[in-house]
């Protein structure tokens, strides 16, 4: 069975009729240097038994450190990522302030094999993006979640 992971993809309406999408920048020493296809849904994996859309809400809380705005979310579905980790995102429409944001943070052994434990941010910046700007900024598995969100919203 593929690991799997739920998220909420945030977008909002633009002064000039266009639309926007709220993506976080992976945090940690191994996305540092890294920006085109360095970003993502706020997403995360569920705990034993819990429901993907719980799971969403419970992550994009964690990540950002902000609760889900009371919102409706409109499921876009699924896609397998390179690594083979299934992903299943809903979209919602509300404004969040990015400045607003205090992310989760994890831990792992840096530089590797040190024995030392080191804490990172789990996304260490989070910014709107237009559509063109979020299909080159994401990780390439999460691309297809864009173009449903637009179809989605229609002309």
């Amino acid at each position: 069975m593929p690991r799997r992971s739920a998220g909420i993809l945030l977008h909002r309406r633009t002064a000039a009729g266009g639309v926007e999408l709220l993506l976080g920048h992976l945090g940690g020493p191994l996305w540092a240097r890294k920006d085109e296809r360095a970003w993502s849904i706020p997403k995360g994996e569920p705990e034993p038994g819990e429901e993907l859309p719980d799971a969403a809400r419970r992550e994009f809380t964690e990540e950002l450190g902000l609760p889900v705005p009371d919102v409706e979310l409109v499921a876009l579905g699924e896609a397998r990522q390179s690594g083979g980790k299934v992903v299943t995102v809903w979209a919602g429409e509300a404004d969040l302030d990015p400045a607003a944001v205090t992310p989760g943070t994890f831990t792992m052994v840096w530089p590797p094999r040190s024995g030392r434990v080191q804490e990172f941010p789990e996304l260490d910046r989070v910014a709107w993006f237009p559509p063109e700007g979020a299909r080159e900024k994401l990780v390439a598995g999460q691309v297809v979640f864009v173009d449903r969100l637009l179809e989605l919203l229609g002309p």
